[in-house]
């Protein structure tokens, strides 16, 4: 960390500054300008934060140099991390591809999708059993029903199964029914408590940008799963939040070259919810794959007119198989297969 002290700070300010930097087990640099002095604290700086050096007298500002995030950091890790799911990888060579419906709705349905994802090119089977709705009064998912009605068809065809966890009290029962992938949405990827939770157990882990999250938020909303033991993470970016009310949020694209940058973990992309309408989803999936991403993970219906839960955003079966055939070409001139 690089303290900046006032123009002229006085000397008992300097000695203040590394009197705090020593108590806490560090040693300092200390740098004298004509005009400022600037120090300089040596040795794992994150027991600080820049405001116990800010609110000292005569303290200009503080910067870090290191990145608070660490695990999950490029730097400590340089080498691309694989992330296996009962046998598949993210993070390798092959795009993955999750499917299947927003919502688990019946078991008809249900199997239904299971039968295009096992048809198509995708090695995981998606289902959402309980959804975080905005209106208190929109179909909440069926629960526990929907997560059995889910490991039913992805046993039948050798799907993992992925499904994503809304409140801590429910994870026994994931566990318990060996849900293979769990996903962080995007509202509760600041939820520590979940985050902490997540971190103690071997499951892998997909983490949801926030709508309004900066990159260095969601990278330090995976560290606190990562410090948990739970190494097994993969960032989903589904757009974040804008003014532009034409499609749902806005598919952030730049976001992926700059994981990528940041962290070894891999980076998948969610362009259902980032787009909001389906006709949106294949343009959409395609610029992800382009500019780098390791998978995609997409909400298709048998029926969307008649969808319980997001039907202007899922895939009918034929625009599914469709998409599956434009994408295989794209990541064949990219040096990369689907799965």
């Amino acid at each position: 960390m690089i303290i900046v002290m006032k123009h002229h700070a006085p000397d008992e300010y300097i000695q203040a500054v590394v009197d705090k930097i020593r108590a806490a087990g560090l040693s300092e640099h200390v740098s004298r300008g004509t005009e400022r002095t600037i120090i300089g604290a040596v040795g794992d700086e994150r027991v600080f934060s820049p405001d116990a050096f800010e609110l000292m007298p005569g303290v200009e500002r503080a910067m870090r140099v290191v990145k608070d995030y660490r695990i999950v950091s490029r730097e400590v890790h340089p080498a691309d991390s694989v992330v296996q799911v009962r046998g598949q990888a993210f993070g390798g060579q092959a795009i993955q591809i999750i499917a299947g419906p927003a919502a688990v709705e019946t078991a008809e349905q249900m199997a239904q999708c299971a039968e295009l994802v096992k048809a198509g090119a995708c090695r995981l089977l998606r289902g959402g059993a309980f959804k975080p709705r905005t209106s208190p009064y929109a179909f909440p998912g069926i629960g526990v029903a929907g997560l059995e009605q889910l490991r039913q068809e992805s046993r039948r065809h050798g799907l993992p199964m992925v499904s994503e966890l809304l409140d801590v009290r429910m994870l026994e029962t994931f566990l318990e029914l060996d849900v293979d992938m769990i996903e962080i949405g995007a509202r509760n990827m600041q939820n520590v408590g979940l985050l902490k939770e997540v971190g103690r157990i071997n499951k892998p882990v997909i983490l949801k940008r926030g709508p309004a999250a900066t990159l260095t938020e969601w990278l330090m909303a995976a560290e606190h799963i990562a410090a948990g033991g739970n190494h097994n993470i993969i960032f989903c970016e589904r757009g974040v939040r804008s003014f532009e009310p034409s499609y749902r949020n806005m598919l952030d694209l730049s976001s992926i070259p700059v994981l990528k940058r940041e962290t070894h973990l891999p980076v998948i992309v969610d362009p259902s919810h980032a787009g909001g309408k389906a006709w949106m989803v294949p343009s959409l999936a395609k610029a992800a794959i382009a500019a780098g991403a390791d998978g995609l993970m997409l909400d298709i219906h048998p029926d969307p007119a008649n969808a319980w839960c997001d039907g202007e955003q899922a895939l009918n079966p034929q625009a599914f198989r469709q998409l599956l055939d434009e994408l295989a070409p794209l990541a064949a001139a990219l040096g990369r297969s689907l799965a």
